[in-house]
């Protein structure tokens, strides 16, 4: 008869781990430095993409905008012109008796309104100046004159209109800025007081 016999199982051995050589933390530390730079590097790149990016679309939207600023200066050598012309028509010639004369004028007129216009759809525009306070970066002065009508510091004359394109200015206005005049004396006094 056969006897019954049980062996023990054995457990399972645990999953051997080979032992450390001498060195490997070394190389585990330097990989982990080398993928920390590496990650840096990806990173930076990807930022300097980012930047380039919007560098590159910010070029192109003032591309647009300004490609047509040397043009525009030239014509408003032209615009010029054609109020100088229309302005140096005494106006009691454009009373309308002369019917050469005054097709001449409205011909002068709506061509420097066609310019005008065509200058506005490319994003020209008149620079404000009457009242305005003085901005150098607008206005260049050419004169002061003594004035009631604005504060001190603002433009009181504009001698030739100034135009801007976008945020950048094409041409400054020419203007005479407004002084401290004298201040009238109140009606009964004189200038100089006598000490009573």
């Amino acid at each position: 008869m056969m006897a019954d016999e049980t062996t023990p199982e054995k457990e399972p051995a645990a999953p051997q781990v080979p032992a450390e050589a001498p060195g490997d933390g070394d190389e585990v530390a330097a990989l982990r430095d080398e993928v920390a730079e590496l990650k840096n590097k990806l990173l930076r790149s990807l930022a300097e993409m980012e930047n380039l990016r919007r560098r590159t679309e910010r070029e192109i939207t003032d591309a647009r905008q300004y490609a047509v600023a040397n043009f525009a200066r030239d014509m408003l050598t032209v615009s010029d012109n054609l109020r100088r012309a229309i302005d140096a028509v005494p106006k009691e010639l454009r009373d309308g008796s002369d019917p050469a004369l005054s097709a001449l004028i409205e011909g002068v007129e709506v061509t420097e309104r066609g310019l005008q216009q065509s200058l506005a759809k490319f994003g020209v525009r008149r620079i404000e100046t009457k009242g305005q306070k003085f901005d150098p970066g607008m206005h260049q002065a050419m004169f002061e004159v003594e004035t009631g009508d604005v504060p001190p510091g603002a433009v009181a004359e504009e001698v030739q209109a100034g135009y801007a394109i976008g945020e950048r200015v094409l041409r400054p206005a020419l203007v005479g800025i407004a002084k401290r005049g004298a201040t009238p004396q109140p009606a009964g006094q004189s200038a100089v007081e006598g000490d009573g």
